[in-house]
């Protein structure tokens, strides 16, 4: 069996979607399949440094790396190079896997799929949820009367990640058979001066707790939110917040400015896009992991903060918020500045507790979000796909 996967972009400060089709495209070699990844070369304003138009081993995978059509625009991301290589190759794999809506490789790679008869399967990353499809509403309205509404009808499934996104599937009005399965996250190596280490780094207090926030710094993920339910704690409550993430240089400026008007300079930082050990240590060696997000269906690094052993506060649109609650890794709350703050006073006042929820979390992480048994299980239905019974 031969499986494609197809992705806009492998841009590192993407996060999540980057490490999904890595860290699965290894786990599918490892069971046995063969996969390769197709992609462009964006990078957000720039672009990878990367070899172009043929397969290379990238990240520990084989990728072919197509070059974007300058501009970016933006997420759509479209590349003619990228067109021309699907009608040259999609017929040298089994199935196609394709990531994201309302991007142009995926809606392409979906198109031209169908009409050499190769099945496909739609990785929605979240994006028929109400929050999502309100965003930038009439293009989409267009582009899925248009486009996607058909890419998505013939989809030979529809993966999901949580039974939250099984239900926007349904709810968008779409029957195809839907592949419900966790993403995973990998085991990371164990720093046990991690708190030293990442308050000698960024050189930060070391009888504060430390509350990490790692996404990219976007509104939806609610950044905002979140320090303005940390201008609302007790004046005599001692806390350092990092930010690790990056994003438009506008919105930065725009959460600075924040920070300044709400007389948080003192005790926030902001350290950029973090990746690899650096990430591992902030993961480990901060105290409590808090994403506010509008809306995520399964947002990776909450799962990697859980891995790491570390408590997570996030809201009720983050659609693992069940698997919180049901392993007791942390709280959630409604999107609001006094919830949110009553669950990091809480947490923050409660070092026996933040324990607790660490070792939860880190226990049903590592046996729920597995990339090797998400591979094991994706290999068998892949074979019922292309065997035409699924």
């Amino acid at each position: 069996m031969k499986i494609l996967q197809v992705i806009p972009s492998l841009n590192p400060e993407l996060g999540g979607p980057t490490q999904v089709a890595i860290c699965l495209t290894k786990a599918l070699q490892s069971a046995g399949a063969t996969v390769e990844i197709v992609t462009t070369d964006d990078c957000g304003n720039e672009r990878l440094k990367v070899p172009l138009n043929r397969k290379i081993e990238y990240e520990g995978v084989p990728v072919w790396f197509l070059p974007r059509f300058s501009p970016p625009l933006k997420e759509f991301i479209f590349s003619p190079a990228i067109t021309q290589w699907f009608v040259n190759n999609i017929r040298n794999y089994d199935i196609s896997d394709n990531h994201y809506l309302f991007s142009y490789a995926p809606s392409c790679a979906a198109a031209i799929a169908r009409f050499y008869n190769i099945p496909y399967t739609v990785r929605t990353m979240g994006q028929l949820s109400p929050w999502a499809l309100a965003q930038s509403r009439k293009k989409k309205q267009i582009y899925m009367r248009l486009i996607e509404g058909r890419n998505l009808e013939k989809a030979a499934a529809i993966h999901c990640t949580s039974s939250g996104e099984e239900q926007d599937v349904r709810n968008f009005g779409l029957m195809n058979p839907t592949i419900t399965l966790p993403l995973g996250v990998p085991v990371p190596p164990r720093f046990p001066e991690a708190s030293d280490k990442v308050r000698d780094r960024y050189q930060l207090p070391r009888d504060v707790p430390l509350l990490l926030f790692l996404s990219r710094l976007h509104y939806k993920k609610r950044p905002d939110l979140l320090l303005e339910a940390l201008s609302s704690l007790p004046k005599e409550q001692k806390f350092h917040l990092i930010f690790a993430g990056t994003g438009e240089a506008d919105y930065v400026e725009e959460l600075q400015a924040l920070v300044e008007a709400l007389d948080l300079k003192s005790c926030v930082s902001f350290i950029g896009f973090a990746s690899g050990e650096e990430k591992d240590i902030l993961l480990q060696g901060c105290d409590v992991f808090i994403l506010p997000s509008y809306a995520d269906n399964f947002a990776i690094a909450v799962a990697e903060a859980m891995a790491a052993g570390l408590p997570v506060i996030i809201t009720q649109g983050i659609q693992i918020a069940p698997d919180i609650v049901q392993a007791e890794a942390g709280i959630v709350v409604e999107g609001e500045v006094e919830a949110l703050k009553r669950a990091i006073a809480q947490l923050l006042t409660s070092p026996t507790q933040r324990a607790k929820m660490g070792d939860n979390g880190r226990n049903w992480a590592r046996g729920r979000y597995s990339w090797e048994a998400n591979a094991t299980q994706l290999i068998p239905i892949y074979e019922r796909i292309i065997q035409k019974k699924l």
